[in-house]
């Protein structure tokens, strides 16, 4: 199986308790790559860089990870987006931004794009988020959903998580809109119950997956945070609570990696509800870490 995740990675500073900075990388799609890699599935990041001493050392990350840079294009006189992170007392995150000219922005319009179509269109899976969506033009988002649907049409399948950041759109009934469109191509999809709902209006988790049902999409596994995960597909649906409840160091990376982990246990043949069972282990073990990306000695030893 070989999935390709779209996205941007960007300069990250995280602020410590000491008051401190840290540098690191990070971006949402790119947090599911390197998990998916480290679940033992082969993955390509699909995003464009510049050729600025940070893109190649985000390069190099990412190949010691084992995720694929043969779909990452390198802008020439470019440079990736900056963010910071600020956590509070409780693990929670507030995001600083600096992304306005990166040139993952520009992903889809760049020529050298063009020659990888061919071989994003054989991937098995798709992996797109919500942040990404947020990224393009409306031009460059009717090309990205061209290729999924032939990606689709050849027996590929799509995933979707819908991170909506509301700071990234003109409105939430553009973002909805967009989103939308987006679901009618979409197989997997991995949306959280609270962005439901300042979307959709979403009353409840039931309502969600029923919206979703009906937009085409096969299943579904909706993130309730402390209430756990209800999935939904092939006519049967469940809740499924957290093995435990943990008071969070940081609860960055958490979502993302909750969906690696059920993306790859669904693809090794794990039943919906054993999916998310093993997806609540690893973001119950990564939100009790500082960061989205936690060493690989502290990886579950959960046999998949």
């Amino acid at each position: 199986m070989k999935i390709a995740c779209f996205g941007e990675c960007m300069v990250e500073l995280a602020h410590r308790v000491d008051g401190q900075a840290s540098l690191s990388y990070g971006g949402d799609s790119l947090n599911t790559a390197v998990y998916l890699s480290r679940l033992g599935l082969e993955v390509e990041y699909v995003t464009a860089l510049g050729d600025d001493p940070y893109s190649e050392e985000m390069l190099e990350a990412w190949r010691t990870e084992g995720v694929g840079t043969d779909c990452v294009i390198q802008a020439q006189n470019r440079m990736p987006g900056l963010y910071a992170i600020r956590t509070d007392e409780h693990g929670e995150r507030s995001f600083f931004y600096w992304r306005d000219q990166a040139p993952a922005r520009d992903l889809l319009g760049f020529p050298e794009f063009g020659g990888i179509v061919d071989q994003l269109c054989k991937m098995d899976v798709i992996y797109v988020s919500g942040i990404t969506l947020s990224l393009y033009s409306d031009g460059d988002r009717t090309r990205l959903f061209d290729l999924l649907d032939r990606q689709r049409a050849d027996g590929g399948k799509v995933m979707f998580d819908t991170n909506h950041r509301v700071s990234r759109w003109s409105s939430n009934e553009a973002a909805a809109d967009v989103y939308r469109q987006m679901l009618k191509r979409v197989d997997f999809a991995l949306p959280t119950l609270e962005d439901e709902k300042i979307l959709f209006g979403d009353l409840d988790a039931e309502f969600c997956a029923a919206r979703h049902h009906e937009l085409g999409v096969s299943e579904v596994a909706i993130k309730l945070g402390e209430d756990g995960c209800f999935v939904s597909g092939s006519g049967r649906s469940t809740m499924v609570p957290l093995p435990e409840r943990r008071q969070p160091k940081d609860t960055t990376g958490a979502g993302d990696s909750f969906n690696a982990a059920y993306l790859a246990a669904r693809l090794k043949g794990r039943e919906p509800a054993e999916a998310a069972a093993f997806a609540h282990t690893l973001a119950g073990e990564v939100i009790m870490h500082r960061g989205a990306i936690i060493p690989v000695a502290a990886m579950p030893e959960v046999a998949l």
